[in-house]
């Protein structure tokens, strides 16, 4: 039998993190693609160090998006992450921009062609999960790691909190009863700042953040949040550390709270399975646990690349479900076509919606009225209840 009394950790980063700048340069190049045209198959990966940025990968798309146009895209991101620091400046900074057509080998084997239907761009796993942890049904410990950072963010940049820089990480610790959170046991927050002011301002900056974001009466004790750990956080981003796209996976889905098939969202277009089909997953969970046929619901499914239907949909209730799985898993098929091409269809995803994921987590969003986190819609709710009535 699980624990049901347990302490369970998960961490979020900043959209100046290293790594996040990379996904939101990634994203922002696969959004200008699909803007010039809706079909374009992009795969960019970016890396980030001190004054330097270097875009890798393969395109299929408008001959107008030149090196020079991706090299303009890459410094408008940076600039509005907020990085004008001598190591890291969204003007000054080195560009480079090593992207090369898509292989033929690879758009033989994903193309529609005659009677043969698109294929799956890779082969792969890819899970969705939900619980009843939070009103938009994620697991509650990344959910309010992703919320601290997002009210530090919108407070630097309104101009309520000036001092501080864009690079920030948090870690909460929730404590669980019965297998229910019920309060914060510590809280971690590293968040760069200027110079001029020291730890215990920081602190006094960052502590609001966190008590009005967890429920009331959850905040740790004092000796358990820790503010700037190392005790100072000056140089930060790229110019501290080296980032890569995709390096933040855990982070981007469910904080470990639920598996992950390993491939990274950002930088690809939605003909890649590991993000289309992730988003899938996370929509099909979402609804099962929205209908109430589970507390707890985590779908995996599989591809082959060039193959257009999923090799494998498997549904795990985790002992909270009130309907048969199989049956479960079928229903779920029957209401959404899961081919890439019927992912893309249902969710409408063809869209330049990506840059806006790259930080704060892909999943427990509100859904947009131009098609921005459609994954996170409930609109099966009513179909599945149908089903089972």
């Amino acid at each position: 039998m699980p624990a049901s009394d347990y302490l369970f950790t998960s961490e979020s980063v900043a959209e100046g993190h290293p790594d996040k700048v990379c996904d939101r340069i990634s994203d922002a190049v696969v959004d200008t693609f699909l803007t010039a045209d809706p079909y374009s198959r992009v795969a960019v990966e970016t890396l980030c160090t001190t004054n330097r940025i270097v875009l890798a990968g393969e395109v299929r798309g408008p001959s107008a998006i030149t090196h020079d146009r991706m090299e303009e895209v890459a410094r408008a991101a940076v600039r509005e992450i907020g990085y004008e620091q001598k190591g890291f400046h969204w003007s000054r900074a080195q560009v480079e921009v090593l992207v090369h057509a898509q292989s033929a080998d690879i758009a033989m084997g994903v193309d529609a062609q005659g009677n043969k239907d698109e294929g799956a761009g890779d082969q792969g796993i890819m899970f969705g999960y939900a619980c009843t942890e939070t009103d938009v049904l994620m697991p509650a410990p990344i959910y309010y790691a992703h919320a601290i950072l997002r009210s530090l963010a919108e407070a630097r940049h309104s101009g309520a909190e000036p001092l501080l820089g864009p690079d920030a990480k948090s870690q909460v610790t929730l404590r669980y009863v019965g297998g229910k959170p019920v309060c914060a046991d510590s809280v971690v927050v590293s968040t760069q700042h200027d110079e001029s002011i020291d730890q215990d301002k920081v602190r006094e900056i960052v502590r609001p953040h966190v008590v009005n974001v967890l429920p009331k009466g959850w905040m740790c004790g004092d000796d358990r949040f820790y503010v700037n750990p190392t005790g100072r956080f000056v140089i930060g981003g790229p110019d501290g550390d080296a980032g890569v796209t995709g390096r933040k996976i855990i982070v981007d889905t469910y904080g470990g709270a639920a598996p992950h098939g390993g491939g990274a969202f950002s930088g690809k277009d939605p003909t890649k399975v590991d993000r289309s089909a992730a988003y899938a997953a996370r929509y099909l969970a979402k609804n099962t646990v929205g209908a109430k046929l589970a507390e707890r619901c985590l779908i995996q499914l599989s591809y082959a690349i060039g193959v257009s239907r999923p090799l494998s949909v498997y549904v795990d209730t985790q002992g909270t479900g009130k309907v048969s799985e199989d049956r479960l898993s079928r229903v779920l098929q029957d209401l959404m076509d899961l081919s890439p091409r019927g992912i893309r269809t249902h969710l409408g995803l063809n869209r330049p919606i990506y840059a806006r994921t790259s930080s704060y987590g892909h999943f427990g969003r509100e859904p947009e009225p131009d098609g921005g986190f459609s994954w996170e819609r409930l609109d099966l709710v009513k179909d599945l209840r149908a089903a089972f009535a």
